[in-house]
């Protein structure tokens, strides 16, 4: 159980520590793969079932409805949970269907890169994933992040931050110019709709300041002793970009990755959360 007694260190402690934190943490995912590094196409794969999470949740959020059949795969598990928000603002609900869109086109991009190599949709779990998410940052286990605007953002803030840090993580370990130009590309789209999201969550006011920070602080407890998450206000101020001192995005290993959506600060663990079966590819255990 993650407690919220945990603390944020103050931004001036991370200074130089942080930014080594997160160049060496592309080198601790090589050694974690010494003995059988992943290639290019374990990489995108384990994005692959980052982007089909993605992609669900924001269709779900939008229709009611998730992905079609034919951008699943053909062993794609089964998702539960999700349904159409209640949007207010016709703004957010744009944003929310341009993002959806984006996701879409990330899960069809990566399934045409890989070929027959691509990985159906795995089984995923909103429901058991959010409701452990939202208990563990003190939200209440009723929770329904698919409620309105401000819930759906908190989601998608959820995803964006972890998956801008997964693809800066992911980065030393890509070999090919092509691959790496790709991720890169999908790194700043993630990045438009995490300041997005961050930047409407802000003018919500402190109920929103705080169930961000709250989110955050529990994601942060569970990819281990490095502080690499901020909420969307920091020392009495916005905080639409979170970085190190040096305005450099936190790089995430994908073992810290798996930690957040399997929901679980221990390593050796292959499923939870919002992937019980786990992930589908090469890189699936935390």
């Amino acid at each position: 159980m993650i407690s919220l007694s945990f603390t944020r260190r103050n931004t001036f402690q991370l200074g130089l520590g942080a930014l080594l934190g997160s160049v060496v943490g592309g080198l601790q995912a090589r050694t974690a793969f010494a003995q059988g590094e992943p290639s290019d196409e374990d990489i995108f794969a384990f994005a692959l079932n980052l982007e089909y999470m993605e992609a669900e949740f924001y269709k779900r959020a939008l229709t009611g409805e998730g992905i079609e059949a034919k951008d699943a795969g053909s062993d794609a598990g089964k998702v539960n949970g999700g349904h159409a928000a209640k949007f207010k603002s016709k703004a957010i609900k744009e944003f929310v269907e341009e993002v959806a869109n984006n996701e879409l086109a990330h899960v069809r991009f990566y399934r045409k890169t890989l070929g027959d190599k691509a990985p159906s949709r795995p089984t995923i779990d909103f429901d058991a994933g959010f409701s452990g998410a939202a208990k563990a940052a003190g939200l209440g286990e009723k929770f329904d992040i698919f409620e309105n605007d401000m819930t759906v953002l908190l989601g998608g803030m959820m995803f964006e931050d972890v998956g801008v840090t997964a693809y800066a993580g992911a980065a030393p370990l890509i070999k090919k110019k092509e691959f790496l130009e790709a991720a890169a590309g999908i790194l700043a789209v993630e990045a438009y709709h995490m300041g997005m999201a961050r930047s409407q969550l802000y003018e919500m006011g402190e109920p929103a300041w705080k169930a961000a920070s709250a989110i955050s602080d529990a994601r942060d407890k569970l990819d281990g002793p490095e502080d690499k998450d901020q909420g969307i206000r920091l020392n009495g101020k916005a905080n639409f970009v979170p970085s190190t001192p040096d305005a450099i995005a936190f790089r995430r290993t994908p073992h810290e990755v798996l930690r957040i959506v399997y929901l679980t600060d221990k390593a050796g663990v292959a499923s939870g959360g919002f992937y019980p079966e786990g992930m589908n590819g090469a890189i699936k255990s935390t």
